[in-house]
C-alpha cells in the first residue's frame, strides 16, 4: 500500500484520528452533529493553525467541556504534530497511548461516540504505519478502522461525524493500485473515491464543527486524487479571505499551486507563511521552497535551501531526491566536479520510498549526465514559466538528442507544455508520439502520457478513450512513479463509473 497521494493527504490534509473517553455518556445524549463549546472551538482554531503547544495548554485546563468532543481535540492536536514533524522516535511513545485508548474505548458500553472514536484512533494509527512505511501493519489498522466505520453506519445513520472517517477511508481504498486489489478484496473492504468525496461534502456542508477538516479533506482529495489541482487551489484560496493567517490553509495552498504549475503564488504563500513564527516548525516547506527556486530557474540560492531541509527533516523520505537536485542545480550552473560529488551522496542518502526518491534512484543508475537543455524545460514546465519553456525548447537542436530517452523526453516535455498552454490537439499528439517512441522501456513518460490522454478524453466526454488510456497507465508494470500514477488513473476510473 505504498502509494504517493497518501502520504500528500498525510502532509496537508490531516486525516485526524482520535481518541476514546474515560467514561460513558449514554446515547440518548449524545451530540449527532457534534458542536464545539466556545473553549473547545479556540482550541479547535489553534490546531487547525498548527500551534499545537498553545491548543496542548488550553485543552489541559479544560474540564468542563463534552469529554468526547474534548477527547477528540487532545488526539486530533497529537496527530497534528506527529504528521507535521514525521518525528518516527515520538510516534513510539505515542503509539502506547493509542493501544492503551483503543483498549478503553473497547470496554466502554456502545454509543455512536465510541464507535466513533474506536474508528478514528485506528484510522490515526494506519496513518503512522503508512508515515514510518509500515505497510503490513498499516493494512490491518485499516481493515479494523474500516469495519468500525461501517458498523457505525449501519447502526447510527444519522451520526455525522462518522463521514469523515468513512470518506477518508473510501478515497484511499478506491485508489488503491491494482495490484493490491487482490488484498484488499481478501480483506472484505471496498472503496469508491466518487463515494468518500460525497460524504466528505456532506460533512463540510453540515453545521458540525467536523466541517472545517472535512473542507480541508475535500480540497486536499480534489487535488492529489483527482489532480484537479486548479480548482483545489481555488478552494483553499477562498477559504483564506475567511481566514487568512491560517497556516495549515496556506500550507495546503502552497501544495495546490505548486502541483498547479503555479510556482510564484506557491513562493508568495510561503513567503506569508514564514511571517508568521507561532507553532510548528513545517520542515516539508523548505524542500517546496527549493523546488520553486530550481523551477524559476535559481540553481544558486535553491542549493543551500535543499541542504537545510536534509539536516532538519527528521524522515529518511526525500533526502535522496534532495542531494539528487543539489547535483543537477550543480550541473546546471557548470559545477562539474561538484555534480559528481552530490549525485554520489544521492546514492548513498535517504531511502527509496516517496516518489522523487524513486526516481532520483532511478536517474542516478545512469551514468551519463541529464540534458541540461531538457532538463530547463521540464523545470520551467513545471513552475508555470511557460514562456521560459518556449525559449528553452527552441534552443535544442535534432543533433543533441544523441539517445532515444532523449529523444523521447523531448516529445514527451513538449507534450506537457502544449497540455498546459491550453494547445490540447498538440499534447494529444506529442503524448502519443512519447507512447510509441517508449517502447518497452520503463521511462515513466509513456504511463504519464496516457494518463493524460485519459484526463483529456475523459474532459471531451469521450469515455471509451478515457477508460482505454486509464487502463493502459495501469498497464506499464515497472518504472519510477508506478504507484502514483496507477493510483490516479484508477481513480480517473472509478470517476468514470460514477
Amino acid at each position: 500500500m505504498n502509494n504517493n497521494s497518501l502520504p500528500n493527504l498525510k502532509k496537508t490534509g490531516f486525516i485526524a484520528c482520535f481518541f476514546l473517553l474515560s467514561f460513558f455518556i449514554n446515547e440518548a445524549s449524545a451530540d449527532t452533529v457534534w458542536t464545539f463549546d466556545a473553549d473547545l472551538q479556540k482550541a479547535y482554531e489553534l490546531i487547525l493553525n498548527l500551534r499545537t503547544d498553545e491548543a496542548f495548554q488550553l485543552l489541559s485546563k479544560n474540564s468542563k467541556s463534552n469529554p468526547f468532543h474534548k477527547s477528540y481535540l487532545l488526539s486530533l492536536n497529537e496527530t497534528v504534530e506527529i504528521l507535521i514533524s514525521e518525528d518516527e522516535k515520538k510516534f513510539e511513545s505515542i503509539d502506547a497511548k493509542i493501544k492503551e485508548r483503543i483498549a478503553e474505548a473497547e470496554d466502554l458500553p456502545e454509543t455512536a461516540e465510541t464507535l466513533f472514536l474506536q474508528a478514528e484512533l485506528t484510522l490515526q494509527r494506519t496513518f503512522n504505519y503508512i508515515n514510518l512505511n509500515q505497510n503490513f501493519s498499516a493494512t490491518f489498522t485499516l481493515r479494523r478502522a474500516y469495519n468500525l466505520t461501517q458498523e457505525c453506519l449501519k447502526k447510527y445513520p444519522n451520526f455525522i461525524p462518522i463521514r469523515k472517517t468513512s470518506g477518508v477511508m473510501q478515497v484511499m481504498i478506491g485508489s488503491i493500485p491494482d495490484k493490491f486489489n487482490w488484498l484488499v478484496s481478501l480483506l472484505g473492504m471496498h472503496g469508491s473515491v466518487a463515494l468518500g468525496q460525497k460524504q466528505l461534502e456532506e460533512l463540510r456542508l453540515s453545521k458540525s464543527s467536523l466541517n472545517r477538516e472535512a473542507t480541508i479533506l475535500f480540497y486536499t482529495i480534489k487535488g492529489f486524487i483527482n489532480l484537479q489541482f486548479e480548482d483545489a487551489a481555488k478552494g483553499i484560496q477562498e477559504c483564506l479571505k475567511t481566514d487568512p493567517d491560517n497556516r495549515l490553509l496556506q500550507f495546503l495552498g502552497v501544495n495546490m499551486f505548486f502541483k498547479s504549475s503555479q510556482g510564484e503564488e506557491a513562493y508568495k504563500l510561503i513567503e506569508e507563511i514564514d511571517k508568521n513564527k507561532k507553532g510548528l516548525q513545517i520542515t516539508y516547506l523548505e524542500y517546496l521552497r527549493a523546488e520553486l527556486l530550481l523551477q524559476m530557474g535559481d540553481y544558486e540560492k535553491a542549493i543551500p535551501v535543499y541542504q537545510k531541509f536534509i539536516s532538519t527533516f527528521n524522515s529518511k523520505n526525500l533526502k535522496k531526491d534532495s542531494y539528487y537536485k543539489i547535483a543537477i542545480c550543480n550541473w546546471l550552473l557548470g559545477q562539474l566536479e561538484l555534480a559528481r560529488q552530490n549525485f554520489e551522496k544521492a546514492k548513498i542518502t535517504g531511502r527509496e520510498m516517496a516518489d522523487p526518491d524513486k526516481y532520483a534512484a532511478k536517474q542516478l543508475e545512469d551514468p551519463t549526465f541529464p540534458n541540461r537543455k531538457i532538463l530547463k524545460v521540464r523545470f520551467y514546465t513545471d513552475g508555470g514559466y511557460y514562456d521560459e519553456a518556449k525559449e528553452a525548447l527552441q534552443l535544442i537542436s535534432s543533433s543533441e538528442l544523441t539517445t532515444l530517452k532523449d529523444k523521447t523526453e523531448y516529445y514527451y516535455r513538449k507534450g506537457r507544455l502544449a497540455h498546459k498552454t491550453g494547445d490540447v490537439a498538440s499534447a494529444k499528439a506529442f503524448y502519443q508520439q512519447t507512447i510509441v517512441m517508449t517502447g518497452e522501456n520503463s521511462w515513466y513518460f509513456a504511463p504519464n502520457s496516457a494518463l493524460q490522454l485519459g484526463y483529456i478524453a475523459q474532459s471531451e466526454k469521450d469515455n471509451t478513450n478515457a477508460k482505454k488510456y486509464f487502463e493502459k497507465a495501469i498497464s506499464y508494470k515497472k518504472h519510477e512513479y508506478k504507484s502514483s500514477i496507477d493510483s490516479k488513473a484508477k481513480a480517473g476510473l472509478q470517476t468514470l463509473k460514477k
